[in-house]
Parts: structure tokens; C-alpha cells; sequence
């Protein structure tokens, strides 16, 4: 795929909401079709830097951005790319969009607290609850989460039935997405 049309599949949801569980079923689907899909892990790209950056908005601004370059420059190698990071901030978003665009899809992964706190797979919320960790991001006071209002795809991933649901949704999404290719 050229690189004005490699969709990128931008996933953004608080901590716990299913991003990485279907960012692997969407990868595992698409390449069963046949299709070349590279996954850029926010957690994976952070790990990576030599500066440690921490969560405030200047730093979260600058691991998107950082993201976003990364995925310029694999769009020319791949059908897909897909993007499962928190991107908290509006602002972080659209500066994100304004690189990507055109073919940038704004997944938004929407759960109540409730359920992210019982699925809690990284411990978060308990450390959190426990006051040991301060900027847990749309959990904390002083970080935010701000829901998008302009997400190509909405998903409520509150419960297992709902998690599953969502996979063939978004499945059912990126193959209209790559429909001219078939």
C-alpha cells in the first residue's frame, strides 16, 4: 500500500480498557487475510527511550509524537498499523491526526471504571488505591483522561461480552477500510 493510504489504526482508552487485547485478535485476524500488520505499543516505544519520560502532558505529548513519527516511516512497509496507546489528551490527539493524516482511524475504547479496576491487568488501579502510584492517567486527579469526540469508532468494552463484540466490529472496520485492495 502506498503511504497515503496505509491506514493507521489509532487506539486510545484509558489503562485496562482492552487496547492491547484487540489490537492481538485484530492482528491475529488480519494476517489470516493475508495482510502485512505492524504494531507500535506505546509501553514498548516509552521502554525504548534513554531519557525516561514520565506522564505529564509535555512528556505523554512527546511519546505520541514520537509514535507518530515511527509510524510515517513504516507506512511504506505494511497494510496496516496499528496503535494501541492511552493518548489521553484532545490535544495530543489532533496533533497526532494532523501527521497522519490522510487514513488516520481514532479507535476510542470506552469502559466504566468499574470494570477497568476489576479487569486491572498491569495492578494499576490497586497501586493507585494504595497511593503509590500518584498520575495513574483518567484515574488520578491531576491526569486526566479527555474522551475523544471526534473517534471514527466508538466501542464500549465494559464486559467480556461487550470485549468480544467489539473484535468483529473492528475487524468488520478495517476490512472496509482495505476493501480496494482485495
Amino acid at each position: 500500500m502506498s503511504e497515503n493510504k496505509t491506514p493507521i489504526i489509532w487506539f486510545t482508552g484509558m489503562s485496562g480498557s482492552g487496547k492491547s487485547t484487540l489490537s492481538v485478535a485484530l492482528i491475529k485476524r488480519l494476517q489470516n487475510k493475508g495482510y502485512k500488520v505492524q504494531i507500535i505499543d506505546g509501553d514498548t516505544i516509552r521502554d525504548n527511550y534513554t531519557t525516561k519520560l514520565g506522564f505529564d502532558r509535555k512528556d505523554v505529548l512527546t511519546n505520541n509524537l514520537n509514535i507518530a513519527q515511527k509510524c510515517q516511516v513504516l507506512r511504506d512497509h505494511c497494510d496496516v498499523i496499528i496503535v494501541p496507546v492511552i493518548s489521553p489528551y484532545q490535544t495530543t490527539r489532533r496533533a497526532v491526526r494532523k501527521l497522519l493524516t490522510p487514513n488516520f482511524h481514532l479507535i476510542y475504547l470506552k469502559a466504566t471504571l468499574d470494570s477497568l479496576k476489576e479487569r486491572d491487568s498491569k495492578g494499576l488501579y490497586a497501586l493507585a488505591d494504595r497511593g503509590d502510584i500518584t498520575d495513574l492517567i483518567g484515574y488520578s486527579k491531576t491526569t486526566p483522561y479527555e474522551a475523544p469526540n471526534n473517534a471514527a469508532l466508538t466501542l464500549d468494552t465494559s464486559d467480556q461480552d461487550t470485549l468480544y463484540e467489539s473484535i468483529s466490529t473492528l475487524f468488520d472496520y478495517v476490512c472496509n477500510l482495505l476493501k480496494p485492495e482485495l
